[in-house]
């Protein structure tokens, strides 16, 4: 319960005690992907606090690094952003190379880059078929699932894994992609483009989708920057930073620039819509940069995909951090070592966490049937958040 107030109805009429309501989403709840919990304070219909409360998922996953060696961790960093696994993967096989000075071969860098802007399509397909559900739009989650089936095929191909791919190893991959592999996944990537105008269409073409998310929700840069939210959250709000373009990592300092395939989508509004619109045309880009590192790999002279290591291998003692620019966001790697065979301390800075903070400022203010169109807007993972 809230605080008591009175409201007078008329000239005389009696004072009618009312009070706000305490009212919990989740933490399993349709509206919330998973368990997530929010305590919200309601002022009638009208939203006037909001607390996001986390840890229902949380599996200690920081305190597991320090007793596994730098080959296993790889299991555990994949799969707490499930629809991101190889991005995932990729943060923490960065930061292990860095400690050790280790440059991987060019096919690997470009195998990587590829892989990682596949997994970031499989990502934004997810939440471009499943947000719309969550406002009462079944349809478009029908055609998501099936471009997402189309490059599934061949990441799975590639991997040997539907969903926790552990295709990265420190010093480049596990093994070289099978052969006439990138003709197939050039033609999965046609496929997928020439097919993204139906679900386009069918999302923006639908004046309801449009009421519910044009002018609602709208997330500030001030906030943006307040919180640490970034990905297309933050860009849907004006803030033009990608670390692809602004730090890059793998082979993306020649993907993006003047006359590049790699550009950074961004809008001013922050709204809904635009955190829908961000995803969508992120799409289109990721495909292009696709294209672009399987023509690279198409040229590329055979050669090895992955650095021999020695069957301990140990991190000298330092530390390090790495940053990855993931599907959802900024993921942060920081490793300490002591010189062992396993990390001294490995911290995460997901990106789901910072994202979903913001919500305590978002949601007031807002309808209560607004704040399932807002939270869904906000493309989070819940293992993200409690890693």
């Amino acid at each position: 319960m809230g605080t008591e107030r009175t409201v007078a109805v008329g000239i005389g009429a009696e004072e009618l005690a009312t009070a706000d309501m305490t009212l919990n989403i989740g933490p399993q709840h349709p509206s919330t992907h998973g368990v997530l919990r929010l305590r919200l304070t309601l002022d009638g219909e009208r939203i006037s606090r909001a607390e996001p409360i986390i840890g229902y998922m949380h599996r200690g996953a920081e305190k597991l690094f320090e007793v596994r060696d730098y080959r296993q961790i790889i299991v555990l960093a994949n799969r707490h952003d499930w629809l991101s696994a190889f991005s995932s993967e990729l943060g923490v096989v960065v930061a292990v190379e860095r400690m050790l000075g280790m440059e991987i071969p060019e096919r690997a860098v470009w195998a990587r880059t590829l892989l990682a802007e596949l997994n970031r399509v499989l990502n934004h397909l997810m939440f471009l078929g499943s947000y719309p559900l969550e406002i009462g739009a079944i349809t478009p989650v029908f055609y998501a699932f099936r471009e997402r089936e189309t490059l599934q095929r061949v990441m799975e191909e590639a991997s040997g894994g539907r969903m926790h791919y552990m295709f990265n190893r420190v010093g480049g991959l596990k093994e070289d992609l099978p052969a006439g592999w990138l003709d197939r996944a050039r033609a999965a990537v046609r496929e997928v483009r020439s097919r993204m105008s139906d679900i386009e269409w069918i999302i923006r073409g639908n004046e309801i989708f449009r009421a519910r998310t044009r002018g609602v929700g709208v997330l500030s840069p001030e906030a943006v920057l307040q919180y640490g939210v970034s990905g297309p959250v933050a860009r849907a709000a004006g803030v033009d930073f990608d670390l692809r373009r602004d730090e890059p990592y793998l082979a993306y300092g020649e993907l993006f620039g003047p006359g590049r395939p790699g550009r950074v989508v961004r809008r001013t509004e922050g709204d809904c819509y635009a955190r829908f619109e961000c995803l969508l045309d992120q799409v289109y880009v990721s495909l292009d940069l696709a294209d672009a590192c399987l023509d690279r790999l198409a040229d590329l002279p055979p050669g090895p995909i992955n650095v021999r290591l020695p069957k301990v291998l140990k991190a000298p003692e330092g530390h390090t951090y790495a940053w990855t620019e993931n599907p959802l966001g900024i993921n942060g790697y920081f490793l300490v070592s002591r010189g062992e065979k396993t990390p001294y301390r490995m911290k995460l800075r997901s990106a789901s966490y910072n994202n979903i903070q913001v919500l305590s400022e978002l949601l007031p203010g807002n309808l209560v049937a607004d704040m399932i169109a807002i939270l869904g807007s906000m493309f989070f993972v819940v293992g993200d958040i409690d890693k």
